[in-house]
């Protein structure tokens, strides 16, 4: 394959087909996602057991439930700027490392307290492993297929849930208790180190904004594994570009109503989002005549299959309709569906409808979100400013549970519709900045400039 002079790699992936490479990486994006989703909500499986264990209130549970959100606030920022530095590869094995861990010690916790703690620890992890796995996923495929890889990517999350739901309740909870549901997060934590060690490659762009001195050599061995041409000189770019910091993409012009609105619209909407993800198990074991933890858990799996499909169903839309009109509509839903799983059901099947339509809807505008972050931030700072926007948004995801368990302490623990009914705001509030959202090509915009 003969060289291409100053070519900007990105622009030699965008206008290529997808090889086998590529696949193989979006591919371990996906199960990263996964991982980082059935991490997330290993709390919400073990929930009923740790309240019944250590007799929990569901204000203190509350609490628990949003450690690791917290954590990933944390890691979000902190590690997402470390992805646009040090590089997406080495960025994705240190958290990995970091989420091993918390889980390992997450199983073996003596009191709420403790286990909080560890929670908190493998938020981080998961924080930067969402901001390093968004922007391998976006720099790794064609333009054609990024829109469908994003949303495939995205609905990792929920497709997490629901094996990890079916394994927990089928499973863990069947044969052992709480403690082996993180036991098993830990394990599997583990065996995904070497296998990005060894298939996923640094991303061509990557080396590219940052330019060391082998940044020739480097994008090649890149290129070459996604069998692309050469590149015999580095492409132009802006000199301050390679040291992105959250104070840039809030005092660029262009990039700053990008990344307030994108994350605000995002941190509102997580707060209907993962009150149906951490409260779901609980109000359902609890609800008259109550259910053992094996069935009140099968009803997450399902919320997490309807969050799939939504996925899946708003990356067609988008490729056919753009990412702001799909979006809205699933955000407007999203308020319907969480509201409607207040209403209470009489049986297990109604419950697993109610909560299989509040997740597709609302992950679906999940998708929506994640597919603006590729978009709207260039190359340079898509780890910072993704990071940047799900660090925010992880206030409102830690302080769901909160909320949601103080709104029952407020209300009354059988008013579940008010309740509902308040936390489903957040995404109305989410749509309203979703709809100011200005829309365009990050990368073409920065290539336009230099």
């Amino acid at each position: 394959m003969s060289g291409t002079e100053g070519t900007d790699p990105q622009r030699i992936l965008d206008d290529q087909p997808m090889n086998w490479r590529q696949f193989v990486v979006v591919g371990l994006m996906v199960a990263l996602n996964a991982l980082d989703g059935f991490d997330v909500l290993s709390s919400a499986f073990a929930a009923p057991g740790v309240a019944k264990e250590w007799a929990v209130p569901r204000e203190a549970l509350g609490l628990m439930l949003s450690a690791e959100l917290v954590g990933m606030g944390f890691g979000s920022v902190l590690l997402g700027g470390l992805a646009d530095k040090k590089g997406r590869k080495p960025t994705m094995l240190v958290c990995l490392v970091i989420m091993a861990v918390g889980m390992y010690f997450s199983h073996s916790s003596a009191g709420v307290t403790e286990l909080s703690l560890w929670r908190f620890i493998t938020g981080i992890g998961i924080g930067g492993m969402l901001t390093a796995t968004n922007a391998v996923t976006a720099e790794s495929t064609s333009k054609a297929g990024r829109s469908l890889s994003m949303a495939i990517y995205v609905i990792g999350y929920p497709l997490g849930g629901v094996i990890g739901g079916i394994v927990a309740q089928t499973w863990l909870l069947q044969v052992y208790d709480w403690r082996a549901v993180f036991l098993f997060g830990a394990v599997v934590t583990a065996a995904m180190i070497p296998l990005v060690a060894l298939l996923v490659p640094e991303t061509p762009a990557f080396f590219a904004a940052t330019q060391p001195g082998d940044a020739v050599e480097r994008i090649n061995r890149s290129l070459a594994a996604f069998g692309k041409a050469p590149i015999t000189a580095l492409p132009q770019r802006d000199d301050g570009a390679h040291k992105p910091k959250v104070s840039e993409i809030l005092t660029n012009p262009r990039l700053r109503p990008v990344t307030l609105l994108l994350a605000f619209g995002y941190m509102f909407h997580t707060i209907t989002f993962y009150y149906i993800l951490k409260w779901a198990v609980k109000i359902v074991a609890d609800y008259p005549p109550g259910y053992a933890q094996p069935d009140a858990a099968s009803v997450l799996t399902y919320a997490n299959i309807g969050g799939a499909l939504g996925g899946l169903l708003l990356g067609f839309l988008m490729k056919r309709w753009h990412i702001k009109g799909p979006t809205v509509a699933m955000l407007l839903l999203a308020v319907v569906a969480v509201t409607a799983f207040g209403l209470g059901y009489g049986s297990i099947g109604a419950w697993r409808t109610a909560a299989f339509f509040a997740m597709f809807f609302g992950n679906g505008a999940v998708v929506g979100f994640y597919s603006a972050f590729s978009l709207g931030f260039p190359a340079f700072a898509r780890g910072t400013g993704t990071g940047f926007v799900l660090g925010v948004g992880r206030f409102g995801a830690a302080g769901s549970p909160i909320i949601a368990g103080y709104l029952f302490k407020l209300f009354g623990n059988d008013q579940l519709l008010i309740v509902s009914f308040c936390m489903a705001l957040g995404s109305l509030v989410a749509l309203g900045l979703f709809l100011l959202l200005p829309l365009r090509d990050g990368d073409a915009e920065a290539a336009a400039k230099a």
